[in-house]
């Protein structure tokens, strides 16, 4: 499998996954949202202090990012509950091209360094 078709699937899960999902919290603690479900939430973050603002903020990429790598993580083992599972790009399986689907979100050139609008998260762990 080419580099290419792991990239692609890279760009993919950080900018249509990971992304959205921070796009979601800073429009929260922004008050962006008219949904009246929303306004409690919305309200509540703008009470926080900009400290405790930006602890949830971590928590909510640690969460994420630690929802995408278990994610790749199962896809890199193939199957879920013995089942085969698998993500093909242009026919190939991603999992054939990494020796850790898992592993390729992080450091200066993963994917969320290359492709999130957010970067690479500082709380690696």
């Amino acid at each position: 499998m080419s580099q290419d078709n792991l990239s692609i699937f890279g760009e993919l899960i950080a900018s249509k996954l990971r992304d959205p999902a921070m796009d979601r919290f800073e429009n929260l603690r922004k008050g962006n949202h008219k949904a009246p479900a929303l306004q409690d939430l919305q309200s509540r973050l703008r009470g926080l202090d900009p400290e405790t603002r930006e602890i949830a903020r971590r928590c909510v990429v640690s969460a994420v990012d630690s929802a995408i790598h278990d994610f790749l993580f199962s896809l890199q083992e193939r199957g879920f509950k013995n089942r085969p599972i698998a993500v093909l790009v242009d026919g190939e399986n991603i999992a054939d091209s990494s020796d850790g689907l898992h592993g390729e979100i992080f450091g200066k050139d993963g994917w969320f360094a290359k492709f999130s609008a957010y970067g690479e998260s500082p709380d690696v762990a």
